[in-house]
C-alpha cells in the first residue's frame, strides 16, 4: 500500500491509460488546477487511519491525490497502535505540497464526504487549520495544517480570469461515484470525458463549442422535455413560461432537439447581457457563484444518463437549458443571480457556504406568490418532474423568503426539499437581497 500511495505524485502518464477512469483522466490532462496562478502552494500536513485497509478502495483516494496535482515530500506509515479486529488497520502520515488556491476545494470537499468536520483558526500568521473528521468510508483525518494561505481568497478580476474558475466537485462523477447510473457504462464515460475537453480547452472569447448529439442522447431530451413542460403552464412562474416561449421560438427548444450553448448565449447576452461558457461538471461553489458576478453561466453540454432520464445525481444540459436559462432571460432575475455572485468575490468559506445555500434555495429551488397562487422559479425544481410536483404540493413546509434565515438553513442535495422558500415575488426577493 505504501507503494501505491508513494508514487502518485509520478504516475499521471500510467493513470492516463485507465480508460474505465475517462472523467478523471480528462481532470488529469486539462487540470482541475492552473499550475500558473499566483496564489502559491501550500504544504500541508495530513495524518490519517485507514480501517479495514484490504477491503478499502484505495484507487479513489489515489486518484483525488492525482486531481490536485499533489506533490508528496514525505510519506510514512504505521500499524496502528490499538488496532481492532486486526492488523487492517494503519496509521499514515504524509506531507506534501499542493497550490494553495485548491486548499478551499480540498476543505469544501471533506465536508460533502465527511462527518464531523471541525476547524480552528488558532494563528492568523501562519493559518493554521486543525480538523478532526470521521469519513463514512472508515478514512478517519485527524490532524491537518496548512501553512501559506492567504487571507483573502484568490478571485477573478476580470472576465478572462474565469478560465481558472473550473475546479471541479467529484463526488457525482460517473468514473468515481458507483452509485452514478452511468458508472458501469463505459461508452457513457468517455462520452463524458469528450465534454470534459471541450469544457477545459475552452478560453473567455472562444466560440462556443458546438455539440452533435447522438440519437440516444436525443431519446433522452425528448422524454425530458416532453414531461416537464407539460407541467410548466400550471406549476412555473409568468417569468419562465414567457422567456421559455421565446426560446421555443428563437434557440430552437424542441422535443427533437437540444439546444445549442451558441444560441441561447446569444439570446441571453442581447435580453440581460449573461452569456454562457461549458463546464466540465458540478463546480466548486466560488468558482461557479464568481462566474456570476461577471455575469457568465457556467453550464454543462452532457445529458443525464438514458437508465435515470427523471433524476440527475449532477447537473446536466437538461437542467441548464431547461431550468437555469429561462429565468436568465428575466432582468430582475438575472440581477439577482448576479448579487449573490459580486457577494461571493473574495468572500471566507463561512460566507461561501451562505452564499450557496442561498442560491440553493432561490435560484435551484426557489417559490414565490403570482395571482393568488404558488410558483416555481428555482431550476432544480423546474428541471426535476418529480420535485416540481412534490413541492406545489400540500407535503412540504413553506417559510417566507428571509436572506437571513435562509442563508444558514440546512438543505438536502440526495431528496426532495423537507421546506422552501416563498418569495412574494423576484423584485422583493431582489430588494431584500441587496
Amino acid at each position: 500500500m505504501k507503494t501505491d500511495l508513494v508514487g502518485i505524485s509520478g504516475q499521471k502518464e500510467e493513470a492516463s491509460k485507465e480508460k474505465e477512469m475517462c472523467g478523471i483522466e480528462s481532470l488529469n490532462r486539462r487540470g482541475s488546477l492552473d499550475s500558473n496562478r499566483e496564489d502559491g502552494r501550500a504544504t500541508v500536513i495530513l495524518t490519517l487511519t485507514l480501517f479495514n485497509v484490504r477491503k478499502i478502495e484505495l484507487s479513489k483516494a489515489a486518484k483525488v491525490f492525482e486531481v490536485f496535482e499533489t506533490q508528496i515530500h514525505h510519506f510514512e506509515t504505521r500499524q496502528a497502535k490499538k488496532p481492532k479486529n486486526s492488523a487492517d488497520r494503519l496509521d499514515i502520515f504524509v506531507e506534501c505540497e499542493v497550490h494553495s488556491a485548491d486548499v478551499s476545494i480540498l476543505i469544501t470537499s471533506l465536508k460533502r464526504v465527511a462527518e464531523d468536520v471541525k476547524t480552528s483558526r488558532e494563528d492568523k500568521a501562519s493559518a493554521q487549520l486543525i480538523f478532526s473528521v470521521s469519513f463514512k468510508n472508515h478514512l478517519t483525518l485527524s490532524h491537518l495544517t496548512l501553512a501559506a494561505f492567504s487571507p483573502v481568497p484568490w478571485f477573478p478580476r476580470k472576465i478572462q480570469d474565469l478560465d481558472k474558475c473550473h475546479h471541479l466537485i467529484t463526488k457525482c462523477d460517473p468514473s468515481l461515484d458507483h452509485g452514478h447510473p452511468g458508472h458501469a457504462d463505459l461508452e457513457y464515460k468517455k462520452r463524458r470525458a469528450f465534454f470534459a475537453d471541450l469544457a477545459f480547452n475552452y478560453r473567455a472569447g472562444d466560440p462556443l463549442p458546438c455539440v452533435e448529439y447522438t440519437a440516444q442522447e436525443i431519446a433522452t431530451w425528448r422524454e425530458v422535455y416532453k414531461k416537464l413542460s407539460s407541467l410548466y403552464p400550471t406549476h412555473a412562474c409568468t417569468q419562465y413560461l414567457d422567456a421559455f416561449q421565446q426560446l421555443e421560438k428563437y434557440c430552437g427548444y424542441q422535443e427533437d432537439n437540444i439546444p445549442q450553448l451558441q444560441d441561447v448565449s446569444r439570446f441571453l447576452k442581447e435580453r440581460t447581457g449573461f452569456q454562457l461558457r461549458p463546464a466540465a461538471g458540478l463546480l466548486s461553489a466560488r468558482d461557479f457563484l464568481a462566474s456570476l458576478a461577471f455575469r457568465v453561466f457556467q453550464s454543462t453540454q452532457y445529458i443525464r444518463h438514458f437508465s435515470s432520464p427523471m433524476h440527475s445525481p449532477e447537473p446536466d444540459c437538461c437542467h441548464e437549458l431547461l431550468g437555469h436559462v429561462p429565468l436568465l432571460a428575466d432582468k430582475e432575475f438575472a440581477q439577482f443571480s448576479q448579487d449573490i455572485g459580486l457577494a461571493s468575490l473574495g468572500s471566507s468559506e463561512a460566507e461561501i457556504e451562505k452564499l450557496a445555500t442561498l442560491y440553493w434555495f432561490t435560484v435551484e429551488f426557489g417559490l414565490c406568490k403570482q395571482n393568488g397562487s404558488i410558483k416555481a422559479y428555482g431550476a432544480g425544481l423546474l428541471s426535476s418532474y418529480g420535485e416540481l410536483m412534490y413541492a406545489l404540493s400540500n407535503k412540504p413546509e413553506y417559510k417566507p423568503f428571509d436572506p437571513e434565515v435562509t442563508a444558514v438553513h440546512p438543505y438536502q442535495d440526495q431528496a426532495f426539499q423537507p421546506v422552501y422558500f416563498i418569495a412574494e415575488n423576484l423584485e422583493d426577493a431582489k430588494a431584500k437581497l441587496q
